[in-house]
């Protein structure tokens, strides 16, 4: 195991690591803790009670977070005709067909969504060993594959701070819900939609508890326990 620097060591000793923390409580450790010099990105890890290689047990879904990320997110818009124009009013900052599937098997991949129309599909088909990798390949699942008459509101949802959640190979969900210098109320807003929206898209196959352990903590800060009942009665209003 890596020896931990001078400072990762001082901020840790700001932290019980016996108790679980209330996540207000839990957001204003993990602030305090942050100490690196740039806006460190505050991300929630959560260990679930799910077997990752039964299907009936796999959690995928979206969390739009009231107050964002912390960055301008980048959409990119698969569509034609009526649809592109729809996403181009919508404010989509790339909308395209052929030229954008050419664009990206040439190496370009400046944005942070992608949105695809149904009808649009089987020509981006092939982009799937590349976006798919990097959680980028439209997908029904998880809202990014949706009709024209919708597609506006999906650009709208993704600018405010769509997230995405799986569950990986270790049974973990690893997700960012702000920064560092956001005030401890919205990165608390945006647990508590995270939260909401792990409940919501809890499997038919879930037994026992459904999350074993959460944890809170800046991207180089040391971690902070969360109180899981209390993470799990949190919604949005």
């Amino acid at each position: 195991m890596a020896k931990q620097g001078k400072k990762y060591i001082e901020a840790a000793k700001l932290i019980d690591r016996s108790k679980e923390y209330e996540p207000k409580e839990a957001i204003a450790l993990t602030k305090k803790a942050a100490y690196a010099k740039f806006d460190e990105t505050v991300e929630m890890h959560l260990w679930m009670g799910l077997d990752q290689k039964k299907a009936d047990q796999q959690v995928r879904g979206v969390a739009l977070l009231p107050n964002g990320l912390g960055k301008k997110t980048r959409i990119l818009v698969f569509a034609q005709g009526e649809a592109a124009r729809i996403a181009q009013e919508a404010g989509a900052d790339h909308v395209g067909g052929d030229e954008l599937v050419k664009k990206i098997e040439e190496g370009w991949l400046d944005f942070d969504v992608a949105i695809a129309t149904p009808d649009i599909m089987s020509r981006i088909a092939r982009l799937g060993r590349i976006l798919g990798k990097r959680g980028l390949m439209p997908n029904p699942k998880s809202g990014t594959v949706v009709a024209p008459d919708v597609l506006a509101s999906a650009i709208k949802d993704a600018r405010k701070g769509r997230v995405e959640f799986r569950l990986d190979k270790t049974s973990v969900i690893h997700v960012p819900v702000g920064k560092v210098s956001f005030e401890g109320e919205k990165l608390l807003e945006n647990v508590t939609a995270l939260a909401d929206a792990l409940v919501r898209a809890k499997p038919a196959g879930a037994k026992g508890q459904y999350i074993k352990s959460a944890y809170v903590c800046s991207t180089h800060g040391p971690s902070v326990k969360v109180d899981v009942s209390f993470l799990l009665s949190m919604k949005t209003e």
